[in-house]
């Protein structure tokens, strides 16, 4: 099942932008609510790998062996059949490029035996790392109304990978991979067109839009912003971009001019159930395309530049709500791109 370009149902949004030194919020809309993670769920994944590489229970030339279950996972995938095998780093590079699923659970089953032995290790991760609102699922992102995260936890795990694993952090800037004579492209379009972009990750399924954490370093100053409901990964991009540009025009000490997405639906649907609550999971009345699949760019001939090993699908769960049209003010203009923004 393929991902459509264009434009789909969003998600309900959220977002926020801190600089990581000092943990200055930069910019902050809905951060604390509840959401689905999608792909980012794979930022997780990856950090659990990179901590049993620096502890030495693994290497990055180790050998995973796809399982069934693995090898049946949907797209975004790189092709693995049962028995098919996958050395640490080849999982690494499909997970930070084409956000591969069946490789995210190759590694998950590899280092925990199971992927819901792998899921639970992730959570446990999470609250040691102070992601007090997440919980983990699987170790690919695929749908799971009880896999929920807000913008504010991502932002924690996006700073722990840089903190924490500076060697294996250069991963994320991967632009291709080439696997078994086919080349996948990095999701992450940043990457190509925002100055100073180094990672980290996309996602998108229908229940949670398209989803961003990124990391741009300037001058010295690493911003990592998080957005959450895209309605496309153009717009989704577009507005990250704005909120980064405006990120660091604060730190030169100028006044903060986003307001909010042009995706804002301007309410805040209650769809999700926090960690601990024991309210029922709100089904929406009519599901959206079954089974969707997962994908979040496009695929690419060209071969990989690696880092040195020293130093991304389900039914939508979206309710259906009149949104809440912002109101318009006479000192707000649109920008070029998909946020609004006051004159300076």
């Amino acid at each position: 099942m393929g991902w459509a370009a264009g434009a789909a149902v969003a998600g309900p949004y959220s977002a926020l932008v801190m600089e990581v030194e000092s943990d200055r919020v930069l910019y902050e809309r809905n951060a604390d609510e509840v959401r689905h993670p999608a792909s980012l769920t794979k930022m997780m994944t990856l950090y659990l790998v990179f901590e049993a590489l620096v502890q030495g229970r693994i290497s990055l030339h180790d050998t995973f062996y796809a399982s069934s279950y693995a090898a049946s996972r949907s797209p975004s995938r790189i092709g693995l059949r049962p028995g098919d095998p996958l050395t640490v780093e080849e999982g690494i590079l499909a997970l930070v490029t084409c956000s591969a699923n069946d490789a995210a659970v190759t590694l998950g089953e590899g280092l925990a035996g199971s992927e819901p032995a792998f899921a639970a290790m992730m959570t446990r991760k999470a609250r040691e790392l102070g992601m007090n609102q997440t919980v983990f699922r699987n170790a690919s992102g695929l749908p799971d109304p009880a896999q929920v995260t807000t913008a504010r936890d991502m932002y924690r795990l996006g700073k722990a990978l840089l903190k924490h694993f500076p060697q294996f952090y250069p991963y994320f800037s991967t632009s291709r991979f080439q696997y078994r004579g086919r080349s996948f492209h990095n999701h992450n379009h940043l990457l190509e067109n925002y100055h100073g972009a180094d990672g980290i990750k996309t996602g998108f399924v229908n229940a949670s839009g398209f989803n961003l954490v990124a990391s741009a370093r300037r001058n010295g100053v690493r911003l990592v912003g998080v957005v959450f409901g895209g309605n496309s990964s153009f717009r989704r991009d577009a507005h990250m971009r704005d909120i980064l540009d405006d990120g660091f025009a604060q730190i030169e000490g100028r006044e903060s001019s986003v307001r909010f997405a042009g995706f804002d639906q301007g309410y805040v649907p209650r769809l999700l159930t926090r960690p601990g609550e024991s309210r029922a999971y709100a089904a929406p009345k009519k599901a959206g395309r079954a089974a969707a699949g997962k994908t979040n760019g496009h695929r690419a001939k060209v071969s990989v530049a690696r880092p040195s090993p020293g130093k991304q699908k389900g039914a939508s769960t979206h309710a259906k709500r009149k949104p809440v049209k912002a109101k318009s003010s006479p000192a707000r203009v649109k920008s070029s791109r998909t946020s609004v923004k006051v004159r300076r």
